[in-house]
């Protein structure tokens, strides 16, 4: 519980490269798990009347503060860079992507980020169409774009991601019919799945929670074309046989699993 305490779910989400909707499942499962344990304690200690009250930070000063710790970096060659920073003139002829997250999340800070965006550009054709799922600032799929891919979907459960990538593809050049975002659950909406299709994607990247990939995979499996690729990351290292697992359960063949610190990614195909 520590993780959350004195923190919004913006700045946790931003911390961690995760959606809202992600962080939001974080608490959730905190405060569950912590219910259940002062339950166990009840047994043999007096709790009182085990009452839980959660609050969150006002996300006011968040949102023009965090920008403080938000500068540009590179991940391998390519520059990220914040909006309201100036690309150096030895930077000009680099790959270069503009990202403000504002209230959506996705730096490309964060390991499980980069790992995504190594897979993406090792796997991405002229011919890609990629789906990403939890999009947030809609780093993935730009940068999809950049690295030659033909067409982005992005989705996410966060109202704001829709803002938050339009503005992003602006300040980059990309237009609004290279990359579709929409809002809604992949996993358990039909009227979203149908609007993102079906057997239609030579790419599917997921930088999610591991347990809810074990819930997306075998859904989504239906969104990748045969001999498609899906990218997913987001994996605590002890997550890992866990996704895996869900990954081999969908049908997929597993192809490479790929670390940074104490994250993994793994990435399979679709059997032709």
């Amino acid at each position: 519980m520590n993780f959350f305490l004195g923190y919004s779910e913006r700045k946790i989400g931003n911390e961690y490269g995760r959606s809202r909707s992600t962080v939001n499942y974080w608490k959730l499962a905190a405060l569950k798990q912590l219910r259940k344990e002062l339950e166990e304690m009840s047994a043999y200690v007096n709790v009182g009347e085990c009452l839980i009250e959660e609050s969150e930070t006002e996300d006011v000063d968040w949102v023009n503060n965090w920008k403080q710790y938000f500068h540009q970096f590179y991940v391998d060659d390519v520059l990220i860079i914040p909006s309201w920073e100036e690309v150096k003139p030895e930077d000009e002829d680099k790959m270069i992507i503009h990202i403000d997250p504002g209230t959506a999340f996705g730096t490309g800070m964060h390991e499980t980020t980069q790992l995504c965006i190594r897979q993406i550009r090792k796997y991405v054709t002229e011919n890609t169409k990629i789906l990403d799922v939890g999009c947030g600032s809609g780093i993935l799929g730009m940068l999809a774009l950049k690295f030659g891919a033909k067409y982005s979907v992005g989705t996410d459960l966060d109202p704001c991601a829709i803002d938050a990538t339009h503005e992003n593809m602006e300040v980059n050049g990309i237009s609004k019919d290279r990359y579709e975002v929409m809002i809604g659950n992949i996993i358990d909406d039909k009227e979203v799945q149908d609007k993102v299709g079906y057997e239609c994607y030579d790419i599917v990247a997921a930088n999610i929670l591991a347990d809810v990939l074990v819930a997306l995979t075998p859904v989504v499996v239906n969104q990748i074309k045969k001999g498609g690729i899906y990218i997913t990351s987001g994996i605590i290292d002890d997550k890992e046989e866990t996704v895996v697992e869900a990954v081999k359960k969908a049908g997929l063949e597993v192809l490479e699993v790929t670390y940074q610190g104490e994250w993994v990614s793994v990435t399979a195909r679709r059997r032709a």
